[in-house]
């Protein structure tokens, strides 16, 4: 048996035998929230710990997804040399993925955590040819079907409780149980991924709850400062009053674009957020909207200038660059390492949420950048929309069970667009040449809950125009399932 398996066996049985939180057991939780993060309930069963008012946590998570891509028909495929094409061919992705979460309070509002991570993968294509609709959302840039083991988090936070009404923060990963106030002030500075802060949704919530593709996870078009493994270093503040929050923050980029090096120079090269919510409530049905808005001053090459460049002398083209790129061997094509230098790209999104009914949420995101420049972080899209729904299965007496259905579009600029027709390619996309179109995703998945903390997942997904392009418009249909445990 390998050793993976092992593993794997090991998390099912302690996940098995662990008991659900009674919290759960009283009513249907929203179908964000997860059920059974088990191991500090037990110790709290015995007496051993308080989880309203914990001195520290640990919990566990393991999430292993398995991808199928049917081969499809395209005019053509990595057309003269270039190299980011998704094969028509049949195909096998996975990722498997073990998290510990660990969190000490240190005095008061002050909490520190630390996150150590292991993840296995494979991609489709070697993570090429999708620009905004990526099929499974724990794929990084970086890594290999050896696993990788590294520390993902390790952050501070300091909570100022500034009076108003009690709120009583349940434990989970990166939180400890306690109690805060609805007017407060938190900070958190260190190593932790964007979206622990920003562009949270809680009906879609954790993804290795609810949908696969990656176009569900946050905006697609939100060039958000990362390393390849989706990580970064910064800070961020959060100021809470009632039903309304304000966010900013500053995120560090890649030293060059997509790569997993973080430049430490924060005062020339960085990545700035901003987010204003309000929460509130229909017919008793609470609900939330987010307008969210990013600037990043970063190291990246713009479209207009490579064209421009290679216009000018054909021999700076793709595979004459000796600096970093990507890889293409197209001696007619612009590419974006002859222009990369500091470079200014700004984008402005809203999210959507809103309980229909006790165990039915609606959700919707949309994004507009600038679309001036190449990808530094995250998708190849300049515009993106998603939106859909999720539910437990309470109605059918599987309360603990999730559905979904979601459909993502993303678009790109006429001048990126421009560029790719060129035969450029950017960190994802670029088949040699472009019929311009938006890439969509239409997603359905099912989620069972078994042996207590277990959750075994079947997902379809349809995806047409793969990187922008109605040249090969598909539909690549993706057959995946999931096995999710937390402990």
């Amino acid at each position: 048996m390998s050793r993976a398996a092992v593993l794997l066996a090991l998390l099912v049985a302690a996940a098995a035998t662990a008991p659900r939180r009674a919290r759960a057991q009283a009513a249907p939780p929203a179908p964000h929230e997860d059920v059974a993060w088990d191991f500090m309930n037990l110790l709290a069963e015995k007496g051993l710990h308080d989880l309203s008012n914990e001195r520290w946590n640990a919990y566990g998570q393991f999430t292993y997804i398995t991808s199928f891509k049917l081969p499809f028909a395209a005019r053509y495929t990595n057309l003269n040399g270039s190299v980011n094409s998704l094969s028509t061919d049949y195909e096998r992705s996975f990722t498997g993925s073990f998290t510990l979460f660990f969190g000490v309070r240190l005095w008061r509002g002050g909490e520190i955590y630390f996150v150590p991570e292991a993840i296995s993968l494979r991609p489709l294509s070697q993570l090429r040819g999708l620009g905004g609709s990526i099929q499974n959302f724990e794929l990084q840039k970086t890594g290999s079907e050896t696993p990788d083991v590294y520390r993902a988090r390790l952050f501070y936070r300091q909570t100022f409780n500034l009076g108003g009404k009690r709120i009583d923060l349940d434990s989970n990963p990166m939180q400890l149980g306690t109690t805060v106030s609805s007017r407060r002030f938190v900070f958190t500075l260190g190593n932790f991924t964007t979206l622990d802060v920003f562009d949270r949704n809680n009906v879609t919530g954790d993804p290795r709850q609810t949908f696969f593709n990656m176009a569900f996870m946050t905006h697609a078009s939100w060039d958000f400062a990362a390393d390849a493994r989706g990580y970064s270093w910064g800070a961020a503040a959060e100021f809470y009053w009632d039903d309304w929050a304000v966010r900013v923050g500053r995120m560090l980029p890649p030293t060059e674009p997509n790569t997993l090096p973080i430049d430490f120079r924060f005062w020339k090269y960085y990545s700035d957020s901003y987010e204003i919510e309000h929460q509130h409530s229909i017919r008793g049905r609470r609900g939330a909207v987010r307008l969210l808005a990013y600037y990043n001053h970063v190291r990246t090459g713009r479209f207009a200038d490579a064209i421009a460049a290679f216009e000018a002398d054909p021999g700076k083209n793709a595979a004459s660059c000796t600096s970093f790129n990507y890889g293409s061997g197209n001696f007619n094509a612009p590419d974006l390492c002859w222009v990369r230098g500091p470079n200014n790209k700004w984008g402005i999104g809203i999210n959507l949420e809103q309980m229909v009914a006790k165990d039915i949420g609606l959700f919707l995101r949309a994004m507009y950048s600038d679309g001036n420049s190449e990808v530094g972080a995250f998708n190849s899209a300049d515009r993106s929309l998603s939106f859909g729904g999720v539910a437990r299965g309470w109605p059918w007496r599987r309360p603990f069970d999730l559905v979904g259905i979601g459909f993502g579009l993303g678009w790109i600029s006429d001048i990126h667009a421009r560029y790719l027709a060129m035969g450029g390619i950017d960190g994802f996309v670029g088949d040699g040449a472009l019929k311009q179109a938006p890439e969509g995703v239409f997603e359905l998945f099912y989620s069972v809950n078994i042996l207590q903390a277990i959750w075994i997942a079947a997902d379809y997904q349809a995806i047409w125009n793969p990187g922008f392009n109605a040249d090969r418009a598909g539909p690549v249909h993706v057959l995946s399932a999931k096995v999710h445990a937390e402990f």
